[in-house]
């Protein structure tokens, strides 16, 4: 008899209609690997708590050996992996959650995953104000060497995603689909940046549609797989505060940004924040809550540069040596462009022009009245 390959065994059990993550969770916890799962028999699966008899008659009569031999192959083609729960390369953090996926379908490298993350979460509908910040917290992280993991949605996550790696950082996507499922469209060419430098993670099976209800449970991954969440900004009922209930619940550290007192953007950050969530001004406010865990963590180097030396990074971010020269006329407290244009000696559409892709890298700040800082701090 030929031996089946183990990874269509995880996979026939995954595609058991009615079964699920948690009841295959189960399956496994109690009775091993799935090839002992699906040799135990009607009369000992039917004793394993929460699972159906249709589950247990399937199981036993009728495994989806076949549609998992199809799923595998396609995986293959494509130059997806699989991982599996009970695999050393599973990263250790997601498999301490609740409902560990049993399966992580992968684009990327898969070693990345056990690397220290932060998860950025926000609204898709963000207001300029959360995607400055989602972008500033994006590249800051992504160039201090933790990874950055969010959910590839519009809005905070594209803006943490982008910025991870303009800053030369890793980042991680987690969807609530199929990996060939490209959703949200608009994000395609993000999705394909990250499974090139990062990790693209979903625990559907390929062809699965974005439906609602599968974002609620792909949140739970984003929190699982990072030391901390935080929330950039969030409307009172939102996806974001569903990760970090998942983050609360599983003692994950919980961090908001505070925004306007009148701002129904922010309201659910600023609802965490009254429930204890850790307020963030600035990166050091995140790092210094989890210097516990990252004691023994030695960042890699993101600085890019070239063989001229004509980029240069500045915490982390690539500055040209007239973005950098600018960077020096500038202060934390606003200045007036007329003013900075004098200081700078230089014509004031060059000036513009630097200001606008400082801007742009989230290390300069324009306010209202034609006024710009140095973005070290956070209104």
């Amino acid at each position: 008899m030929t031996t089946r390959d183990h990874l269509v065994n995880w996979l026939a059990l995954a595609l058991v209609p009615g079964l699920g993550a948690v009841g295959m969770g189960r399956l496994i916890r109690e009775l091993g690997d799935p090839e002992q799962v699906l040799a135990a028999g009607r009369e000992r699966l039917s004793r394993v708590r929460g699972i159906r008899q249709p589950v247990v008659e399937v199981i036993t009569h009728n495994p989806p050996f076949h549609e998992a031999e199809i799923e595998l192959q396609r995986l293959r083609q494509n130059n997806f992996s699989l991982l599996t729960w009970n695999d050393p390369a599973y990263p250790a953090l997601l498999r301490e959650i609740y409902t560990p996926p049993m399966l992580l379908y992968i684009n990327g490298d898969v070693e990345l995953l056990s690397r220290p993350s932060i998860a950025i979460v926000g609204s898709r509908a963000a207001t300029s104000y959360g995607l400055k910040i989602g972008r500033r917290l994006g590249a800051e992280l992504g160039a201090h060497g933790l990874n950055v993991v969010s959910g590839l949605a519009l809005g905070v996550d594209a803006a943490a995603h982008t910025s991870a790696l303009e800053a030369g950082g890793i980042t991680v996507a987690v969807l609530g689909c199929g990996l060939d499922v490209p959703y949200p469209r608009r994000n395609l060419a993000l999705a394909q940046r990250i499974a090139s430098r990062g990790v693209v993670v979903s625990e559907y099976p390929l062809g699965t549609q974005p439906e609602a209800f599968r974002f609620p449970a792909r949140n739970r991954i984003i929190s699982g797989l990072a030391l901390g969440v935080v929330v950039v900004e969030a409307a009172k009922r939102s996806g974001s505060l569903i990760t970090a209930r998942f983050a609360m619940d599983e003692g994950r550290e919980v961090f908001a940004i505070p925004g306007r007192v009148d701002s129904a953007a922010s309201a659910g950050a600023h609802s965490l924040l009254q429930q204890g969530a850790k307020l963030v001004y600035k990166l050091d406010d995140i790092l210094v809550e989890l210097s516990a865990h990252l004691k023994d963590f030695r960042p890699a180097s993101c600085q890019a540069g070239n063989a001229k030396g004509d980029v240069v990074a500045v915490s982390g971010v690539e500055l040209t040596p007239e973005e950098r020269s600018l960077m020096k006329i500038l202060e934390p407290y606003p200045s007036h462009i007329d003013t900075i244009i004098d200081r700078a000696g230089a014509k004031a559409a060059k000036v513009q022009e630097i200001l606008l892709m400082l801007e742009l890298k989230g290390v300069v700040e324009s306010l209202p009245g034609s006024q710009y800082r140095l973005a070290g701090q956070m209104p």
